[in-house]
C-alpha cells in the first residue's frame, strides 16, 4: 500500500516538474499543420491525444508515435476536413490549451468496463443510454418508438451496425421538463421495454443491462461495447467479403520483445482514433508507430506490448489483434446511400423518420443524430433491405413523405439506380424465375 502511495506522488511529482508542452508549426510542412506533444508517459495517453484531436474535427495526415521509457512524445501532421492549414490563431491556441488540458495533471485514464445496456444521468441536462443487440431491419425504428412512448426526447444518437450485430449511444431528455431523466423507476421501466425490444427473437445473444455513472465518448464507448459484444467473431456468411477486408498482419520482433503491426486499407477521418482506440481497449500499449495517411490508401505501423510488458505471444493472440483491429475500421466503414436531414427538432422525430425508411423496406445501417438550439441534424447511412441497390424512385417516395428540402442525399450516386433499371431489373427478375419454375415442373404449360 505504501509503495502504491509512493509511486502515485512520484508520478505526479514528474508530471508537475514536466508540464505537457505542445508546441504548433505552420511554416515546416506546406500543405499541414504540425503538431508536437511532450509528455511524462502514462497509460492510455496516446488515445487521449489522437481522441481531443478528433474531437476538435481535424484530419490526421501523418503522425510519429514515440512513447519508450518515462516519456511521450507524438508529432502530427493535421488539416481541416477541407484538407487545409489551421491558420486562425485563436483555432491554433484553443488547441494547443485543449491538449494541455487532456493531458495534464488531472488526466486520469480508465480501461473499458464490460456493459451493454447502459443508462447513465450523465449531465442535469440528458440521459445516456447505451445499447446492443442483434441487428435486424426495423430495429432503431423499434427503439426510437418505444422511447417516444415513454415521453423521451432523443437529442443526441450515434448508431453502428456490424457483423450482425448493433450498438448505439444516446443521450435523451424529459418531454415534460426538457432535462435527465433520474426517476430510478422509470429508468427501470426503459431499461425493460429497450431489453425486450433488443432481444427480439435471438435467444442465443440477449441484450443485457447495466448501470453506468460518469459522461461517456460517444465514439469510444460504440468501440467498447461491440468489443464487449465480440462483434469481432466472424459469421459464416462474412467469407464474401473477404476481399474487402482491410489489410492487418502482426508478426512479432523478437529482439526487441515488440509486436509489430501494419494496417492498410483505405483512408477515412477517424481511422487513426479507430485502430488506437482498440489496441489500448485490448491492453496494449504502442511503444513506437508510424502513420501515413496522404494518399487514398492508409498505413499504420504500430510497436506494440501487452500492459504486463509482454509481446503477443501465440498466434492465437495475434490473431485475435488481427481481427479485432479488422472489426474497428469496418465498424465506421458505412453501406448505402448517405441522407441528411435537417429541421426543427420535435418530440418523435427520431421514430417518425425511421419508421418512413422501414415503411420503404428500408435498412439504417449507420446513424447521427444530433440536436444544436431547437434544430435537428441527423444523418443515416441506408440501403435496400434486399442488398439491391437503392431505387430512386424509393427515395423519391421517402423525399416526398418527410420533405424534399428537409432530407437530402448525400454521397456517392453510385449506391442509387434509376426507375427504369429497376422496372428492368424487376421484368427480367419475374421472367427468370418463371423459367426457373417451369424448368422444375412448377408451371404448367397450357400451349
Amino acid at each position: 500500500m505504501d509503495g502504491d502511495l509512493s509511486s502515485s506522488w512520484y508520478e505526479k511529482f514528474i508530471r508537475g516538474m514536466n508540464p505537457p508542452r505542445v508546441v504548433i508549426d505552420n511554416s515546416c510542412c506546406p500543405n499541414a499543420t504540425v503538431i508536437k506533444v511532450d509528455s511524462a508517459n502514462k497509460y492510455g495517453i496516446l488515445l487521449e491525444v489522437v481522441q481531443v484531436l478528433i474531437d476538435l474535427n481535424l484530419i490526421i495526415k501523418k503522425a510519429y508515435i514515440s512513447s519508450d521509457g518515462g516519456w511521450f512524445m507524438d508529432v502530427f501532421n493535421v488539416t481541416d476536413p477541407e484538407g487545409k492549414k489551421i491558420e486562425r490563431q485563436k483555432q491554433l491556441d484553443d488547441i494547443k490549451d485543449y491538449i494541455r488540458k487532456s493531458i495534464g495533471e488531472g488526466f486520469s485514464f480508465v480501461p473499458s468496463q464490460s456493459r451493454s445496456v447502459d443508462f447513465a444521468p450523465s449531465s442535469l441536462d440528458h440521459t445516456s443510454i447505451e445499447l446492443t443487440g442483434t441487428d435486424r431491419p426495423g430495429l432503431l425504428s423499434e427503439v426510437s418508438a418505444v422511447l417516444t412512448d415513454l415521453k423521451c426526447n432523443v437529442v443526441n444518437a450515434e448508431v453502428w451496425t456490424h457483423n450482425a450485430r448493433t450498438a448505439a449511444v444516446m443521450q435523451v431528455t424529459d418531454e415534460g421538463t426538457g432535462s435527465a431523466i433520474t426517476d430510478p423507476q422509470r429508468l427501470s421501466k426503459i431499461k425493460q421495454l429497450l431489453c425486450n425490444v433488443l432481444k427480439g427473437n435471438d435467444r442465443h445473444r440477449r441484450a443485457k443491462t447495466a448501470v453506468s455513472m460518469g459522461i461517456t465518448h460517444k465514439e469510444r464507448r460504440l468501440h467498447q461495447l461491440m468489443f464487449d459484444d465480440r462483434d469481432y467473431e466472424k459469421s459464416d456468411e462474412d467469407h464474401e467479403a473477404e476481399h474487402r477486408r482491410p489489410k492487418v498482419t502482426v508478426v512479432n520482433w523478437f529482439d526487441k520483445d515488440y509486436s509489430v503491426v501494419t494496417v492498410r486499407c483505405k483512408d477515412r477521418p477517424k481511422l487513426l482514433f479507430d485502430t488506437v482506440c482498440t489496441l489500448t481497449d485490448m491492453q496494449y500499449v504502442v511503444f513506437h508507430g508510424s502513420v501515413n495517411a496522404e494518399g487514398p490508401e492508409a498505413f499504420q505501423e504500430y510497436y506494440i506490448r501487452h500492459i504486463d510488458g509482454s509481446p503477443a505471444n501465440s498466434e492465437g493472440e495475434r490473431q485475435r489483434v488481427v481481427q479485432c483491429l479488422e472489426a474497428a475500421i469496418e465498424r465506421r466503414v458505412s453501406e448505402g446511400v448517405k441522407l441528411e436531414l435537417s429541421t426543427g427538432d420535435r418530440m418523435g422525430l427520431l421514430s417518425d423518420v425511421t419508421r418512413i425508411f422501414r415503411e420503404h423496406g428500408l435498412i439504417v445501417t449507420r446513424a447521427e443524430v444530433s440536436t444544436r438550439d431547437g434544430k435537428a441534424v441527423n444523418t443515416f447511412y441506408v440501403r435496400d433491405a434486399a442488398g439491391n441497390t437503392l431505387d430512386l424512385k424509393t427515395l423519391d417516395d421517402i423525399r416526398s413523405e418527410i420533405g424534399q428540402t428537409v432530407l437530402q442525399v448525400k454521397g456517392n450516386s453510385d449506391d442509387l439506380k434509376s426507375p427504369q433499371e429497376s422496372s428492368t431489373r424487376f421484368l427480367l427478375s419475374g421472367l427468370f424465375k418463371s423459367r426457373s419454375l417451369y424448368n422444375l415442373g412448377l408451371i404448367r404449360s397450357y400451349t
